[in-house]
């Protein structure tokens, strides 16, 4: 049993080196444990053999192949700040809205339910069914604006 672990450990320290072909072969000595490899039992000639048939495979193994760098603005350019492409989503709340505090949930006509996260803000005048934007924000952060000239209040989407 032992004779395969250290033979499955040989094979993962292979695999390793096939993956980072950059790097200088290592000697299978400098790699295992030299009780592990003394509990395998081969004789320096299967050491050396085994060491050969390494850094042939290494030298065989395909070099490692960088991803295509999009250029800016390309079709493919990744964005710089996760979650701002998304685009505002533009609805009315149902119902009555005179503030908010963290804990508060928005309906809102399409469906979705916000819930406040952080902020806190009491409207000086009730209003019925407003209009609202929820603006995409860095990091997946959204934000709930009432109107332009107040606080947004950071939310996320419940449903």
């Amino acid at each position: 049993m032992r004779r395969w672990q250290v033979l499955a450990g040989v094979g993962m320290v292979w695999l390793a080196a096939a993956v980072s072909a950059q790097a200088p072969y290592v000697a299978i000595e400098q790699r295992v444990d030299p009780q592990q490899l003394a509990d395998v039992g081969l004789s320096p000639a299967q050491l050396q053999t085994l060491n050969r048939l390494l850094r042939e495979a290494d030298a065989r193994a395909p070099a490692p192949v960088a991803a295509p760098v999009a250029m800016p603005g390309g079709p493919t350019a990744a964005p710089m700040f996760p979650g701002l492409d998304d685009g505002p989503i533009h609805a009315s709340v149902t119902g009555p809205v005179d503030g908010w505090q963290p804990g508060t949930v928005f309906t809102l006509d399409n469906g979705q339910q916000w819930q406040v996260l952080k902020g806190e803000m009491k409207l000086k005048a009730s209003r019925s069914n407003p209009p609202i934007v929820v603006v995409p924000g860095i990091a997946g952060r959204w934000f709930l604006q009432v109107d332009e000239d107040l606080p947004k209040a950071r939310v996320f989407r419940i449903r």
